[in-house]
């Protein structure tokens, strides 16, 4: 079956240890903590994610990479189109910087954005916002300083409802579930001056950014299969109904769905015309655990040995960047390589040590770095101001993040 088959992202890897020794070699001459993008990896998810959505457009998720150089790199690859943003200023940021075609994803209440947005042609023209509730229509016109109008996208809840409603499985967002509210709230913009419906959003989180082919793990594996599944079926009838009405009230230039772990099932359906990823470019831990593709570890980031504690023990400075979500040990990064390497359970990342176990860590000396992936894409970044780019086993370039441009949006 298709979904077994490895991607040739995966089949052209090379081994870890031939990575960590081009890795290690690349970066001899920096100061760690770092973090790296290797292109080769990143050209290849890049590659992968095309083949996966089979002629349909991708939109770049900006929160998965939040690195101005690596976001025009890959959208001037054949396949990619437009960003997916994720708040007001940055869309406006990344507008002036030149990027023609902003959506911004979550509703924003950043009042002096809306007065930019509203008083700037040539940013009304290439952002649009996304609203879903008559409160936010409110709240643009009451910071409104021009004329200018507001290009507006609506999202679908697309959370599976199971027992009639009393087992929810997704996430909370938009309130607007069904056809008739689509239709309803679509007429409410379109009848309020300044206002115009361009489009329509459903993320579907619980097919898109949860594996289902988790390690050891063969019963719950099955079970987010047959969830999974459910939910397709339920969320194509209702999506293409819901985008048929809407094209009664609206002129939708365009229809978005998915995400990086879902564009198979996504691109097939008829209503949707593109489709949204991001994770599959760097591909943290958490993208490990899908049976539909299997992507390169493209970001990486190393942390130095600073102790010897012990035989078997070796600590490195600092490593505790959880990643959002619900608490768990999925959400801390992991010792990639030298592969072997673990927690001290009772330790876990911390804020400024790190302690590793494992038989690795013998080989370990002061100095040396530890290379690990983040549980979440673009959060990394956060915490590097500057990514180095490697090629083969050197840097080329080295870049800022957003926090590197002295960008924190969130």
């Amino acid at each position: 079956m298709a979904h077994l088959t490895s991607s040739p992202a995966a089949r052209t890897s090379s081994s870890p240890a031939a990575d960590r020794a081009r890795y290690d070699h690349a970066t001899a001459h920096l100061d760690a903590p770092l973090a790296i993008v290797d292109l080769a990896a990143f050209d290849a998810n890049a590659d992968d994610l095309v083949r996966r959505a089979a002629g349909k457009p991708i939109r770049v998720a900006s929160k998965s990479v939040r690195c101005r150089a690596l976001l025009e790199r890959v959208l001037a690859r054949e396949g990619f189109a437009g960003l997916m943003s994720f708040t007001l200023a940055e869309s406006i940021w990344l507008a002036r910087a030149g990027f023609e075609d902003v959506l911004l994803a979550y509703p924003s209440a950043d009042r002096a954005g809306f007065a930019e947005l509203t008083a700037d042609p040539k940013l009304a023209a290439a952002v649009t916002v996304l609203l879903d509730d008559p409160a936010q229509l409110d709240l643009v016109d009451a910071a409104r300083a021009g004329r200018e109008e507001v290009r507006v996208c609506l999202e679908l809840d697309t959370a599976l409802h199971l027992l009639g409603g009393r087992v929810r499985v997704g996430a909370r967002r938009s309130p607007l579930r069904t056809p008739q509210d689509l239709r309803a709230f679509a007429e409410l913009v379109q009848n309020r001056p300044g206002f115009r419906v361009v489009g329509l959003m459903a993320y579907e989180g619980h097919i898109a950014g949860v594996g289902d082919r988790i390690a050891g793990r063969p019963l719950r594996s099955r079970m987010i299969q047959l969830m999974q599944a459910k939910a397709r079926a339920e969320l194509a009838d209702r999506r293409s109904a819901v985008v048929r009405t809407l094209r009664q009230v609206a002129d939708l230039e365009f229809v978005n769905g998915g995400g990086t772990g879902s564009v198979e099932s996504t691109v097939a359906e008829a209503a949707v015309t593109e489709v949204a990823a991001g994770s599959g470019l760097f591909v943290p831990r958490l993208f490990d655990n899908y049976r539909a593709f299997q992507g390169r570890p493209a970001a990486l980031f190393a942390q130095p040995v600073v102790r010897r504690p012990g035989v078997g023990v070796v600590t490195v400075l600092g490593g505790g960047y959880p990643a959002s979500g619900a608490a768990g040990p999925d959400r801390s990064p992991v010792p990639y390589l030298p592969q072997g390497l673990r927690y001290d359970p009772q330790e876990g990342a911390g804020e400024v040590q790190t302690p590793l176990l494992g038989s690795p860590a013998d080989d370990l000396l002061i100095g040396d770095r530890v290379w690990f992936r983040h549980a979440k894409a673009g959060e990394l970044c956060e915490r590097f101001a500057e990514l180095q780019l490697i090629e083969g086993d050197r840097v080329v370039r080295t870049v800022p993040t957003y926090r590197g441009e002295g960008l924190t949006f969130l």
